[in-house]
């Protein structure tokens, strides 16, 4: 009968340590019962994340350090920024920039006899012809642009999407 109670005895002695041996490996991971976006377990969006890596790679300025054009804006491929272009001076795109003059009298500028695309119209722009506002313009090459119209005195504002340089 020893035996038998030997027996019961080390059985209940293995399974107590096996379930505490299991509760112990069933702890979860620090963070893991978190609720998402509380301080301990924060949520960022893209834009957050673009942001940081844009600074990090601009030596933490977040500005452009592009010594060599400096009236490029340092912006994302998405952004979309306001351009004041005053009367003499021309505004040229990057491949695939795209424009929308909001107000003043705009014409196109190009160096080659092909010109520039205008999305809303379906139609191509030469050198030279008028911009039409409101409308979508794309710039396939670089060397391609628009200026203000001669005789005009006020700037242009211009919506641009993509890169550019003011000479």
């Amino acid at each position: 009968m020893k035996k038998k109670y030997g027996r019961i005895i080390i059985s209940g002695i293995i399974v107590t340590v096996s379930i505490a041996v299991g509760s112990i490996l069933n702890t979860p991971a620090d963070g893991a019962g978190t609720t998402p976006g509380t301080t301990d377990d924060p949520v960022v969006t893209k834009s957050y994340v673009d942001q940081q890596i844009q600074q990090a790679l601009n030596g933490g300025s977040g500005e452009n350090t592009n010594p060599t054009n400096p009236t490029q804006p340092s912006q994302g491929a998405d952004e979309v920024k306001n351009v004041a272009l005053k009367p003499g001076k021309i505004l040229i795109a990057d491949a695939g920039t795209e424009f929308i003059v909001r107000s003043g009298n705009a014409v196109i500028y190009t160096e080659v006899s092909s010109g520039v695309a205008d999305l809303t119209d379906g139609k191509d722009l030469l050198n030279g012809q008028a911009a039409p506002k409101n409308h979508l313009l794309s710039f396939p090459r670089e060397g391609r642009g628009i200026q203000v119209k001669e005789g005009q005195t006020s700037n242009l504002i211009v919506m641009v999407r993509g890169g550019f340089t003011i000479k």
